[in-house]
């Protein structure tokens, strides 16, 4: 079977089936409301957020209800959209390409990245032991854990780009990218290579170093983070409020967790997530300083890329990248942040 082929029956399978909507409307126009109307809820998969507002107590600032849902991670959002069982979520660069592509029109609404994205990547590339890897030209032959849809994948198929090579001059075993799966994987030899994000980047190379794993750096932007919502949520005056309130609490409290690193790694790597005070130090510091840009240009442009080379390497036909960016949202971010300061 055909290798685009292959991938896309995987994505169906990952962002289910049912196509309950066409491909995202034009960009809506209407003016976003001053204020939010009084009985508006909100539901809001962002775990991170959630406990950031707690411990900060910017919560107490949200005008509306809010229902927090336990959602994270592009698949999970995207089959909550779906069921329309929630109202935005916090993802990477690629669900919400993989969603307007399986007939799930969403938009960000909400960007931030990483001061330094070269110095503090999200992730590493693990090496096996013995698979005498040390650049990414190296990867050629390779059999390389691969996770279709998600940011994980499209950092294997940038990698190999950037090395001057494609799909078909390395083995792309697909295996889901949770947990210790990917670990697992390198250990055992069931894969050279795979890359390898948080607390596993640590622990990989602590468990498994004696035995000759070792990482590769990959020298490519791996940070976008983005808030996104599904398109009838956005036509909903109210929700588009809402939802306009708190991206300039998701901003204010991504300074939050800028400036509070000590408290952060207390109250959610240790308190919350169950973390050693070491694992919480480690992500601190991989992390680095987040910011909110204040002009999408240079964020489209990139995000453009993105869309087609998966295009171009999984036979999809290339998005408009102003399908996916609601741009009423755009200086909204910045500009509370500035108000707070």
């Amino acid at each position: 079977m055909p290798l685009a082929k292959t991938f896309k029956i995987a994505l169906f399978s990952l962002l289910g089936l049912s196509a309950i909507h066409g491909p995202a409307a034009a960009q809506a126009d209407a003016p976003l409301l001053p204020k939010v109307p009084p009985g508006t809820v909100l539901t809001i998969g962002d775990p991170v957020t959630q406990k950031a507002l707690e411990v900060s107590g910017l919560g107490k600032e949200l005008s509306f209800e809010v229902k927090w849902a336990n959602i994270s991670g592009g698949p999970q959002t995207s089959e909550a959209f779906r069921a329309h069982a929630l109202d935005v979520g916090s993802v990477a660069e690629i669900p919400s390409i993989f969603a307007n592509w399986n007939n799930l029109p969403v938009r960000n609404i909400a960007y931030r990245e990483r001061r330094d994205p070269i110095a503090n990547p999200i992730y590493r590339f693990g090496i096996a032991p013995g698979a005498a890897v040390k650049t990414l030209a190296d990867f050629r032959g390779k059999r390389i854990a691969f996770s279709p849809g998600q940011a994980q994948g499209t950092l294997v198929l940038r990698a190999l780009h950037a090395a001057g090579l494609d799909s078909g001059d390395v083995t792309l075993v697909e295996l889901p990218s949770t947990s210790d799966v990917y670990p697992k994987a390198l250990a055992s030899k069931q894969v050279d290579i795979a890359p390898l994000g948080g607390v596993y980047i640590r622990r990989y190379i602590t468990q498994y170093g004696p035995d000759g794993a070792t990482l590769v750096e990959h020298g490519l932007r791996d940070d976008p983070s983005h808030l996104y919502a599904p398109q009838w949520v956005l036509d909903d005056p109210a929700k588009a409020a809402a939802l306009a309130e708190y991206v300039g609490l998701w901003v204010r409290a991504t300074e939050w967790v800028n400036r509070n690193p000590d408290l952060w790694i207390k109250e959610y790597y240790v308190g919350q997530q169950g973390l050693s005070q070491e694992d919480g130090e480690y992500l601190v510091k991989l992390t680095g300083e987040q910011v909110v840009p204040s002009d999408w240009s240079e964020v489209k442009k990139r995000h453009q890329e993105t869309i087609d080379l998966l295009a171009g390497e999984l036979g999809y036909k290339p998005l408009n990248v102003e399908q996916i960016f609601d741009n009423r949202f755009e200086k909204l971010g910045a500009a509370a942040l500035a108000k707070s300061q």
